[in-house]
């Protein structure tokens, strides 16, 4: 049980560090210079300032901690799930047989 824990929050911390990653590289573009000139492109205080701010968000590890412990993620496990489906048809089957054996109990 814990690992499942663990593992989901890995899963959602990568999820998270590819959406930062994805919202940074679209907001950078949107300050990117068409030039050629290297030292503009090395001082374009918007790219700086953008690239500070998401230095200083949490980093996803704790995102995704924090979201675990308050219940926020949506998981599911389709193994888990097809197993008490499985378990749940051969019991009735079971049940079924009985009823049919005329056996009790």
């Amino acid at each position: 049980a814990e690992y499942m824990g663990v593992n989901i929050m890995s899963k959602r911390a990568d999820q998270i560090a590819r959406e930062i990653k994805e919202e940074l590289r679209g907001k950078i573009e949107e300050f990117a210079t068409p030039s050629d000139n290297l030292e503009e492109v090395f001082e374009n205080r918007e790219q700086i300032e953008i690239a500070k701010y998401y230095e200083h968000l949490p980093k996803p590890t704790l995102i995704a901690i924090q979201e675990f412990l308050n219940d926020q993620i949506y998981y599911r496990n389709p193994e888990r799930e097809l197993k008490k489906e499985l378990e749940q048809r051969l019991y009735s089957m079971i049940q079924g047989k009985k009823i049919l054996l005329g056996v009790t109990g």
